[in-house]
């Protein structure tokens, strides 16, 4: 095969015309100065702000790909959204100081904590979410996925305060609900208990209601369970069906230990 029936080849399999990286590459920017827009003391915000409407505009272009969607209208509704999406920020981040004993100042969370930058990412990515542009809110919490490796659809619902500790290995799926003041450690999935095409439009994750605690590498699945407020759910559970109000749900492996050496 010569080199032009190759080339002949490729272009014959790339028959997506709106599959264009630009728009991961541009996602990816417009986040971060976002981002830095909204927190960084020593970034304008008048001038990025202007700067940000400009950006939004270009990747609106790359995937409003339905010509009777009002796509260049959304910006500025956002864009009113966001002193409500900050303040929302500001309560998780003051949480994590109150509560995290590791926590030394406001500024190490918004600067340190993984778990806080992805759930301001998703904060930020769920409003938009709402706009029927599902597109680039799921390629800026994928921003996030990639720098925490926490994983959490922007079509969740999550109340205020969250607080994610220590972050890697989390995933929240598209249709669940957290209420307020819930925690949560690595490793927790908040998963279906299918994939299946068909319960698209169908709640498939759980529910967790207020003042839950979920520890590490936890599993809790499907559409119709709910954990009840104020239970702790222990570290390695694997849950599938709801548990009630103030419960203790913990998994208590075998654990055998061997001396060595002479008795």
């Amino acid at each position: 095969m010569d080199i032009n029936q190759i080339i002949h080849n490729i272009q014959n399999q790339k028959k997506l015309p709106n599959l264009k990286y630009e728009i991961r590459e541009k996602t990816t920017a417009f986040t971060w100065r976002l981002f830095y827009t909204l927190f960084d003391s020593a970034t304008p915000v008048e001038e990025n702000i202007k700067g940000l409407g400009k950006d939004f505009q270009e990747l609106v272009k790359l995937v409003c790909w339905e010509p009777e969607q009002p796509c260049s209208e959304l910006w500025d509704s956002y864009c009113k959204k966001l002193p409500e999406i900050l303040e929302k920020l500001s309560l998780d981040a003051k949480a994590i100081t109150e509560n995290d004993p590791a926590a030394n100042s406001l500024e190490e969370v918004y600067l340190a904590y993984p778990g806080f930058y992805a759930i301001a990412i998703f904060r930020l990515s769920h409003e938009l979410n709402k706009s029927n542009l599902p597109l680039v809110p799921r390629l800026m919490t994928e921003c996030a996925h990639r720098e925490t490796g926490v994983d959490i659809n922007p079509g969740a619902h999550i109340g205020v305060p969250f607080f994610i500790d220590h972050a890697t290995g989390v995933v929240i799926g598209e249709t669940t609900v957290i209420k307020s003041n819930v925690k949560i450690y690595q490793g927790v999935t908040l998963g279906a208990l299918s994939v299946d095409r068909k319960l698209r439009n169908i709640k498939r994750h759980p529910t967790i209601e207020d003042n839950v605690t979920i520890y590490a590498n936890a599993t809790i699945l499907g559409g119709d369970t709910i954990i009840g407020a104020n239970s702790v759910i222990g570290g390695n559970v694997w849950l599938t069906r709801s548990v009630p109000e103030n419960s203790m749900v913990s998994h208590t492996p075998q654990i055998n230990i061997k001396k060595n050496g002479k008795k």
